[in-house]
């Protein structure tokens, strides 16, 4: 069976249930299922070579979305982000340096398309931990002003005190105002990863592990690579896999696998749409044709990454992005005078 993907919204949290385990069509094959904040997770695995019992899986999987909950999530209030981003003094967990430590990686890397202490902006356009919407240009620029890494120190571990505490102004090189970090465009792909090395470390070699993103590794119940559902960038499309523009095929490689979009997270005013991407270097929301892009890497956050980043910079510059990575595949949905069209790379195995 397929699976469908699709791209983030919501951050995806800790568990709120109970996992749940079922046998798969292949007898060897496990499935374990939740409810988690903004949506359910599927994780299914081949357990033919793993001795760890399906119940310890389980928990260990539980134990990752909890760790990034209460470290990563800005919506739940006592998570290390979200006291970080009150000003209050935290002793930062590894994940939170680390994943900090990659974002700064990616702003370098972005030329700045890609930056996490754009929270902010996403704050004021009503897409990130608030419910404002269409702030006047003023605000705008007092927003964009507090955003940017390069005002930031690059490693959290340089700026440690000596009992190993920070605050978020002690990240500000020179003094100035604390920023306000936004991990959307990454958690969720890292999550992916943190669960996949965690199979990977008990011997799994075949897995597929969705939270809002997906990883994938080696074949299916069926014996057969993976395959995933792109979904149609249609404007109010909620249903994954309710209608497809096409089908990836996986070569039974590890890859991460995510599309950004446009047409699920947006709000019209005075006829305008209005969408969830922000490019934080100008501190307004995307106005280009791409409608949304899917892209395949090594690794489900920096899948997750660039498929926002693909989405900040417009469809004639991802194509030549992705043109230039041998390591990425990607695949465009774009609008032409009206009609929606396509561009993959050539490695990109898709049926229509």
């Amino acid at each position: 069976m397929n699976s469908s993907y699709y791209p983030a919204g919501i951050f995806l949290a800790a568990a709120l249930s109970a996992l749940l385990l079922s046998c798969s069509p292949a007898g060897s094959y496990k499935m374990f299922g939740g409810y988690a904040q903004g949506g359910t997770y599927t994780v299914k695995v081949n357990f033919s070579d793993v001795k760890v019992s399906p119940e310890e899986v389980a928990a260990s999987i539980d134990s990752i979305l909890t760790l990034v909950d209460t470290t990563l999530s800005g919506y739940n209030g006592m998570s290390q982000l979200s006291r970080l981003n009150r000003g209050e003094r935290i002793r930062p967990s590894s994940l939170l340096t680390e994943i900090y430590a990659y974002s700064y990686d990616m702003y370098r890397r972005t030329g700045g398309a890609l930056d996490v202490s754009s929270a902010p902006l996403f704050d004021i356009w009503g897409f990130g931990f608030t419910a404002d919407s269409l702030p006047e240009p003023a605000r705008v620029s007092e927003a964009l002003a507090l955003c940017g890494m390069d005002r930031l120190a690059a490693d959290m571990r340089d700026v440690l005190s000596e009992d190993g505490m920070l605050c978020a102004a002690d990240l500000v090189l020179g003094g100035g105002e604390a920023p306000k970090l936004n991990f959307n465009a990454i958690a969720q792909g890292w999550t992916c990863d943190m669960v996949a090395s965690h199979l990977h470390s008990i011997g799994v070699k075949d897995m597929l592990v969705d939270i809002g993103e997906i990883y994938c590794e080696g074949l299916n119940p069926s014996s057969k690579p993976w395959t995933l559902g792109v979904d149609r960038p249609v404007d109010g499309n909620e249903t994954p896999g309710a209608e497809l523009s096409g089908i990836w095929h996986s070569d039974g490689g590890a890859y991460g696998v995510v599309t950004s979009g446009n047409y699920r997270k947006f709000y019209v005013r005075d006829g305008r749409k209005f969408a969830h991407t922000i490019d934080p270097r100008t501190g307004y929301p995307v106005e280009h044709n791409l409608l949304s892009a899917t892209i395949v890497a090594p690794t489900a956050a920096e899948a997750d990454a660039l498929a926002t980043y693909c989405m900040v910079i417009g469809f004639d510059a991802a194509r030549e992005f992705i043109s230039g990575r041998d390591d990425l595949q990607g695949y465009l949905i774009y609008d032409d005078d009206g009609r929606m069209r396509t561009w993959s790379s050539s490695d990109f195995f898709l049926d229509r």
